[in-house]
């Protein structure tokens, strides 16, 4: 932890996370994504904050297993603007803005923009089969049981679906807690691209 972070930030932060984990994991998240499921999402209304570079916050020791079973550290995408979206088969706008991600990854892979998925209290079955059908290519750590996401506790997502772009210093430069489109993503991704 960084020692200009104060004791009642990490508290609040600490308290955020509870709250999304315990609104996930309270009502099954962790379950067959069908039936009404979908309420199992703490919603966001697609509010975007952008962090000026001085008050920007590092994200370390992010990692951990791909849902094909590869091992990953955040860290190999050093040097490169990365979007990091938090989501899950159970959350109905997570459905809706997979499309939207998809779309600014193929436009913005060739500039060396990376996107990570971080699939959070999902069985991995079911998060496969969310990426079959909304055809991701980026690749996405499985998040089960809440512990990738709890690295993120300086500036956490707060709500499923939840989506950060870190700039090339792996510093989180916006946030946008709730469903995202192509035309609130990718001026953000183009804005942190742009920064040398």
């Amino acid at each position: 932890m960084s020692p200009r972070v104060s004791p009642l930030r990490v508290a609040a932060a600490a308290a955020a996370l509870c709250g999304l984990l315990a609104g996930c994991a309270g009502t099954g998240a962790a379950g067959n994504g069908t039936g009404g499921a979908d309420n199992r999402f703490i919603s966001g209304d697609g509010n975007v904050t952008e962090y000026k570079p001085a008050d920007r916050t590092s994200v370390r020791g992010v990692g951990g297993e791909l849902l094909t079973g590869e091992a990953f550290k955040l860290s190999d995408f050093q040097g490169k603007v990365v979007v990091v979206n938090f989501w899950a088969s159970w959350c109905a706008p997570c459905r809706g803005e997979a499309p939207s991600l998809q779309h600014v990854y193929t436009e913005k892979k060739d500039e060396g923009v990376e996107f990570l998925g971080v699939n959070f209290k999902d069985s991995k079955a079911n998060a496969e089969a969310f990426e079959r059908k909304f055809k991701i290519t980026y690749p996405s750590l499985f998040d089960a049981g809440g512990q990738v996401t709890l690295a993120f506790r300086e500036v956490p997502p707060s709500a499923i679906p939840s989506t950060l772009v870190l700039d090339r210093e792996g510093r989180v430069a916006a946030r946008i807690i709730g469903a995202t489109t192509v035309s609130k993503l990718a001026p953000l991704v183009a804005k942190v691209s742009a920064e040398r």
